[in-house]
């Protein structure tokens, strides 16, 4: 999920290590959510502790401890001018905010409407059986600032707008060397296209997936747009770029095939929630063409983007990622890690050697599927299986031991449907996991 995925991103760490475990949710969130939740019909109910909710601190002082060292700190101290466009959510009391933690600019997302609800350039689709939708469509607002200053509304469409600002500063600093984190809202809820996007979509009957596709639109286009100015300034050839997404698609917009091939879905470990695009590019570093089938993560971004700009890693504290360059070129064959882990409370994963358990207390379930035969998760042989079960929970018992408490607890638990969206009707043997938040 979104800020755990951008802490162990960022860092090359797991973000348990540094206590970053559980989503920081917007003030009063918990509460709201926990209202809306009760008049549901839903078949497994919402659990939130308001009790808990009411000692948590404020949202903005939920952060990434200003200790842990960034890609951009990294960068910075090779000489890179840094910058960060987009979503943060890793903190926004001032010590744990991009321009604390290594970015010399910051166009930082302060709220999360593409547009005001009202604005004839913008096309909305709510989800009324989903209360965090609710919330967000009521709170939210059209908002951005620049390096912590007032915040302020964009120029047209969030996703347009950020692409605006990402081709000038490409044309502002290419003449020295620069890291840029560009970290699209698109394609997160509140759904809201831009109505040209929309338009062009006119053959898509379903409205809902009309206006999903109209901002996946949006987002290729800021993608072409970011690499045509790679190329108008010179700079195609001796660049690295790296795309890739903090998690699979969502169960709560209420459409069925977004992850298709796979099984379940954003919040879950199948296969739907954590198995997302990675795409390198770098003409003068990595050969075209390549396709490497190996298990990679999120934590693999520090070490890879160091190692090609010639940085040094920390020497101070254990580095989870490896260095992808060489599987990227073929100079290196094999799996870079033994085995790689999620962890959400007390429903967690491990996948090594072409098999991944989940594990869970609520419900009480081993999960295990063999990826190499079984690579859609549909036969959970765990009962067929016990030894290697065995041997996969004395991995994650391992991997657990060197991490850290939760710098704050969860306060929801949200039933999630790995096989259907909020938006259908649940059946008694339906499968389910219980998300942490």
């Amino acid at each position: 999920i979104c800020a755990p995925s951008r802490a162990s991103l960022l860092t090359g760490r797991y973000s348990t290590r540094f206590g970053f475990e559980f989503t920081p949710l917007p003030d009063g969130m918990a509460r709201i959510t926990s209202g809306l939740a009760q008049q549901s019909d839903r078949l497994h109910e919402v659990h939130v502790d308001l009790d808990l909710a009411s000692t948590m601190p404020p949202f903005a002082d939920l952060g990434m401890p200003p200790s842990e060292i960034t890609i951009a700190e990294v960068l910075k101290d090779r000489g890179y001018h840094t910058l960060h466009l987009g979503k943060w959510h890793l903190g926004r009391r001032a010590e744990f905010r991009p321009t604390a933690q290594g970015f010399d600019e910051s166009l930082f997302m302060e709220s999360g409407l593409y547009l005001p609800e009202d604005d004839p350039n913008v096309v909305n689709a709510k989800q009324d059986f989903d209360p965090i939708d609710q919330f967000l469509w009521a709170f939210m607002r059209n908002a951005v600032s620049f390096n912590d200053g007032a915040s302020f509304q964009t120029d047209g469409y969030l996703t347009d707008y950020l692409t605006d600002q990402a081709v000038a500063s490409i044309e502002a600093n290419k003449h020295r060397p620069f890291f840029m984190f560009l970290a699209h809202w698109g394609v997160h809820t509140p759904l809201q296209a831009a109505k040209a996007d929309y338009d062009a979509l006119s053959h898509i009957a379903d409205h809902r997936l009309r206006v999903y596709a109209a901002m996946v639109r949006s987002v290729d286009r800021s993608v072409g747009r970011v690499m045509q100015a790679l190329r108008d300034n010179g700079l195609d050839d001796n660049t690295l770029v790296i795309l890739t997404s903090d998690n699979g698609g969502a169960d709560y917009i209420g459409l069925p095939d977004i992850n298709k091939p796979y099984r379940g879905w954003k919040l879950t470990l199948f296969e739907g929630g954590t198995h997302v695009p990675f795409f390198m590019r770098w003409p003068a570093g990595i050969p075209a063409g390549r396709h490497y089938d190996g298990v990679v993560s999120h934590i693999d971004l520090l070490p890879t983007i160091a190692a090609a700009a010639g940085a040094d890693l920390p020497d101070d504290r254990l580095i989870d990622g490896v260095n992808l360059l060489p599987f990227a070129t073929g100079q290196a064959s094999g799996e870079p890690h033994k085995a790689v882990f999620w962890r959400q409370g007390y429903y967690q994963a491990v996948l090594s050697g072409g098999w991944k358990l989940q594990v869970s207390d609520k419900p009480n379930i081993d999960r295990l599927y063999h990826l190499a035969v079984d690579p859609l998760e549909q036969v959970n042989v765990a009962g067929q299986n016990p030894q290697k079960v065995t041997d996969l929970k004395a991995l994650l018992a391992t991997h657990n031991a060197g991490q850290s408490a939760p710098a704050w607890p969860s306060v929801i638990a949200r039933p999630v449907s790995i096989d259907k969206t909020m938006a259908d009707p649940e059946a008694p043997d339906d499968e389910y996991i219980y998300w942490p938040n």
